[in-house]
């Protein structure tokens, strides 16, 4: 496997709106959803590829994977059964540039893929674009009780290294909760 370059500015200005290809099938477990790529990982052109960015490890804490993954290995999630997805699809610096009006209409179009794949658990990462983009200003992290068809919506912290309320024990836990909640929700 290829080891990528690490980004100049220059590299980073140049992919600022850019996408980043879902990791997507139908019937997922779980379909794990960013707020939106940063510009580390649009350069990359693999989701949470940021070094510092806590997703994988969280992953493998929590029993999803067997091993430690890398983001260019993004697509074998697929084999385990499960995907990832964004709120918003264009790549900017941070989250926070995103505005409101964005973030409701990302959430209208996921709710359209999550139809379409029907995966058993939409898991978005991020609880402050989740009250945003699906309009529950009071939501917390876990279980919803909002559905999109048979799909349960499960909200996780976002991964990111930013996020200093979920230290890495914190956050492998509740990462750790779904990941019960669904091998215990055979079909």
């Amino acid at each position: 496997m290829q080891t990528l370059k690490r980004p100049t500015k220059e590299d980073l200005a140049a992919v600022n709106g850019r996408t980043v290809p879902d990791v997507i099938a139908p019937n997922l477990k779980v379909l794990f959803c960013g707020i939106n790529p940063g510009l580390y990982t649009a350069f990359a052109g693999h989701n949470f590829a940021r070094p510092g960015n806590r997703f994988w490890p969280a992953l493998h804490a929590a029993g999803f994977t067997p091993r430690l993954y890398k983001p260019e290995e993004d697509r074998q999630l697929l084999e385990l059964g499960y995907g990832i997805t964004n709120i918003v699809e264009r790549a900017t610096a941070n989250a926070a540039e995103l505005s409101a009006v964005e973030l409701i209409e990302g959430g209208i179009t996921l709710v359209e893929k999550v139809i379409e794949y029907k995966p058993q658990v939409l898991a978005l990462l991020g609880i402050s674009a989740y009250r945003v983009a699906f309009g529950k200003a009071s939501a917390a992290v876990g279980l919803q009780e909002q559905a999109i068809g048979d799909t349960r919506l499960w909200v996780l912290p976002n991964p990111s290294g930013l996020n200093a309320h979920f230290p890495p024990k914190k956050l492998h836990k509740v990462y750790q909760e779904l990941r019960i909640y669904v091998d215990g929700t055979t079909d």
